[in-house]
């Protein structure tokens, strides 16, 4: 049984968008600056994200840690 509950992807897509991130400043196509500026971005938005939405209906009742 799979959940599709976007706060589900949060942590996936972190890993992602971090992979790019440091992956684009190795290649030279952003700067050491932009990717120093980036990475924590990505952190507070993805906190924010979590903290704005309540316990969806897959987690109601369930310790699943959300």
């Amino acid at each position: 049984m799979m959940c599709n509950c976007p706060h589900h992807k949060v942590v996936p897509g972190l890993i992602v968008a971090f992979g790019l991130t440091f992956l684009l400043a190795a290649l030279g196509t952003i700067t050491m600056q932009t990717r120093d500026i980036i990475w924590p971005t990505i952190i507070v938005l993805a906190g924010l994200m979590k903290m704005s939405r309540g316990m969806c209906s897959c987690c109601k009742g369930v310790t699943c840690g959300c």
